[in-house]
């Protein structure tokens, strides 16, 4: 569905993208994974158009990005960090304004779908300077839904969300895989990249630095975690790849502890040294 192939983007002399290669299968929820400034939105903009690489190759169902944007815009829906809906509209009028402008057929049929299905049907005659956070982002999805994308492209869909209502956005980015539709997020929450990602690629500095399942990356580093405060008060953790092994060490500690599952921070930690922020 996707192919990238040695792509690279410079910014004066920051490298945001450094010769990423990697494939998305089609109708799979694929997850750029890293902290800020590791080339995940870039990655987004050179996918979806908005930037071109200085080297390098993607395409998507065997359409070359650079050469056929017009062709790739057809193909694609992108929902980006920012809001940039209109406040003075509501929610119906901004949909079928973008139904208008991308030439959208039988759009009142699709913008009802769409609304219905990201739970703004009884909202759609309201103003969406009214609306919360969390409606504006579901209202940005059911947009950019309307063309009937074969790919989806969520560049950081809760950010700046609370924990409820960033489940409730999950469950509308889950309903988007109807009818086989690959599913592309950018995120930098843990947490939403083990509940929705089939694969997760980790970015750190541009470079991709693993690739897997969530499952799969986190039992390369261990499925257990153990962690105490050392004499110096400093938290330390153990990794270990059984919960006996893990309680043999925790035995051996005289304070407190604490033995978790692992998860992909743990994963990212053991690469790079450094945390997901």
């Amino acid at each position: 569905m996707i192919e990238i192939s040695g792509l690279t983007k410079n910014y004066g002399k920051i490298r945001a993208v450094d010769n990423l290669s990697l494939s998305i299968k089609s109708g799979e929820v694929f997850g750029l994974l890293g902290p800020n400034g590791a080339g995940k939105t870039t990655t987004i903009k050179l996918l979806t158009t908005l930037s071109r690489p200085d080297s390098g190759s993607c395409s998507i169902d065997a359409v070359d990005v650079v050469k056929n944007p017009l062709e790739i815009k057809e193909k694609i829906g992108v929902v980006p960090q920012e809001n940039n809906l209109d406040r003075e509209l509501t929610a119906q009028e901004n949909l079928l304004i973008y139904g208008m402008l991308h030439r959208v057929s039988d759009r009142e049929r699709k913008i009802s779908e769409a609304l219905k299905m990201v739970g703004l049907w009884d909202r759609k005659d309201s103003v969406v300077s009214g609306f919360s956070g969390g409606m504006k982002r579901r209202l940005l999805i059911a947009r950019a839904l309307l063309p009937e994308p074969s790919v989806l492209f969520l560049d950081e869909p809760s950010i700046g969300l609370d924990p409820q209502i960033r489940r409730q956005m999950w469950e509308v980015i889950r309903k988007t895989r109807i009818d086989g539709r690959t599913v592309v997020i950018t995120t930098h929450y843990i947490e939403e990249a083990e509940a929705l990602c089939d694969r997760v690629c980790i970015l750190f500095k541009g470079k991709l630095i693993a690739l897997d399942t969530p499952n799969d990356l986190k039992s390369s580093v261990g499925e257990y975690i153990v962690e105490f405060i050392d004499a110096e008060g400093r938290l330390v953790q153990d990794i270990c790849k059984s919960r006996d092994e893990a309680h043999e060490i925790a035995k051996q500690k005289k304070s407190s502890v604490t033995i978790r599952n692992s998860n992909l921070e743990d994963v990212f930690i053991q690469l790079t040294g450094g945390r997901i922020e």
